[in-house]
């Protein structure tokens, strides 16, 4: 029998509103037969992702189970996949969208990092945020002025 944590049965047991037999009572039960059927699964799973080189995730997988035959919900194979610490690979490209000229002179900071004005219609910067978008990049110049 595995050695259990020297904390008493009676607070922790309180503490998770659990009765002192109860606790005694399921330790003494053999796994339930969801517990069993989720254990069968796992493996399964584990296979699947292993055989896909650890890329495969949960939508992947459970589509590979369905064409096995196995009828398993997509939400039931997340949560075992994450209680054995399996997730897919994305192997998207990360998008560079500025590419710096080395040889080039930065832009002098004229305001000196100071985006305070005295008066309206005075100090005057701009910026730019690239946004992926179904269908392409939008470019994004907000207009900024103190």
């Amino acid at each position: 029998m595995a050695r259990m944590a020297s904390i008493p049965i009676a607070p922790m047991s309180a503490a998770l509103g659990v009765s002192r037999s109860g606790f005694y009572a399921r330790r003494g039960r053999p796994p339930s037969a969801r517990a069993l059927a989720d254990a069968a699964l796992t493996e399964r799973i584990v296979t699947f992702h292993d055989r896909s080189g650890g890329t495969y995730g949960a939508p992947r997988i459970h589509a590979d189970l369905v064409e096995a035959g196995v009828s398993v919900g997509r939400k039931r194979v997340e949560r075992l996949m994450r209680a054995v610490g399996l997730a897919g690979v994305s192997r998207r490209r990360f998008a560079r969208t500025t590419i710096r000229d080395e040889r080039g002179r930065p832009a002098a900071d004229l305001v000196d990092r100071d985006f305070t004005a005295e008066k309206p219609d005075q100090l005057w910067a701009a910026d730019i945020t690239y946004i992926a978008t179904w269908t392409g990049v939008l470019y994004l110049a907000p207009r900024h002025w103190a």
